[in-house]
């Protein structure tokens, strides 16, 4: 019997019998006393069980401190592997979080995961310091911002805020119904509906200028509308309707489709090798709506790709590659 299933049976033999000896556990649990001796310790000192031993009695029973008392052993168990991947996780959320905020909230849950490890806490310890979580082009949120957003969010709340428009160097003051939080690329955007401009927007939240929790309630889209409107597209500039989407054909050397082969650019991309693969080119297509970022993600792979169609992407891409590579004319030759 595993060490789980052990400690709720321990706990639901003493709460529906009142109390048992030592030797009935050993019985009912079939494990050496060492083990139950253990299991016992566990319940007490990790997951709070006000379990003592009766002398009188000669056996174990809930103390009399908490007789009538309800006491519960936790809904949700995790095994001490499980423990420490949430560890694991908790480390890597904080590396996304904005301003700190979501993982203070979870700080409890925090102290509690090392409390019921106990002896293994070290260990928890140990395996943080082993892992590294690096975050390029991270652009942190101003954590009061982002506690209103999220306010707004769960509580469902218009939010007014200003926002900089960096592409246009413009300010402007926005009231909207958030619908939900993206997090992409080490940067938090909000999916939100603009009452200014009826319809969903993106926006980013280190480019909120200030923020402010509204009396209204939020605009209510269901998810399904807001994913088909918001997802269509290739990116961060994903939104628009998928009738307006155009499919970028995109072709890798031989060297360069090693790795393209095995990436994800978009959850409906279609690809294949033209020979063997792992030894030929490979071809990749890829939905689009606006072509800002693909654009971006194109020339960071310099001549190792070629955009084969649609025309208009082609001539994007070439002529930033012409311009790119003006800059660097050597005038003195």
């Amino acid at each position: 019997m595993a060490k789980t299933d052990r400690v709720y049976k321990i706990e639901r033999l003493i709460r529906s019998r009142g109390h048992l000896s030592f030797q009935a556990l050993l019985d009912e649990l079939e494990v050496s006393p060492a083990t139950l001796k253990r299991d016992l310790e566990y319940l007490r000192d990790r997951l709070g069980a006000p379990i003592e031993y009766d002398r009188d009695l000669n056996a174990y029973r809930f103390g009399a401190a908490y007789r009538g008392h309800k006491h519960e052993l936790p809904g949700l168990w995790f095994d001490e592997r499980e423990l420490l991947s949430l560890l694991t996780a908790h480390e890597l959320l904080s590396e996304l979080d904005g301003g700190g905020v979501i993982s203070r909230h979870l700080q409890p849950l925090l102290a509690r995961i090392h409390q019921m490890l106990g002896s293994s806490e070290a260990d928890g310890a140990r395996l943080l310091h082993r892992i590294r979580i690096v975050s390029p082009a991270k652009r942190p949120v101003a954590a009061p911002f982002f506690e209103r957003v999220a306010e707004s969010l769960l509580k469902r709340r218009r939010l007014r805020m200003r926002y900089l428009t960096r592409g246009r160097r413009e300010r402007s003051e926005r009231e909207v119904s958030p619908q939900r939080l993206v997090h992409y690329r080490n940067t938090w955007y909000l999916d939100a509906w603009c009452h200014r401009r009826e319809r969903l927007l993106r926006f980013a939240l280190d480019a909120v200028e200030a923020a402010e929790l509204l009396e209204q309630p939020a605009l209510e889209l269901a998810p399904a509308e807001v994913q088909a409107q918001m997802d269509a597209g290739y990116g961060i500039y994903a939104g628009g309707s998928r009738d307006a989407r155009h499919w970028a054909l995109l072709r890798f050397d031989p060297q360069a489709a090693l790795w393209a082969s095995r990436e994800q650019w978009h959850a409906e991309q279609q690809g294949r090798w033209l020979g063997a693969p792992g030894d030929s080119a490979y071809e990749l297509r890829v939905p689009y709506v606006d072509d800002t970022e693909l654009v971006m993600d194109i020339l960071r792979q310099g001549p190792e790709v070629e955009v084969i169609e649609p025309p208009a992407l082609r001539e994007r891409v070439r002529r930033r590659h012409a311009e790119a590579a003006a800059r660097y004319v050597d005038t003195d030759a």
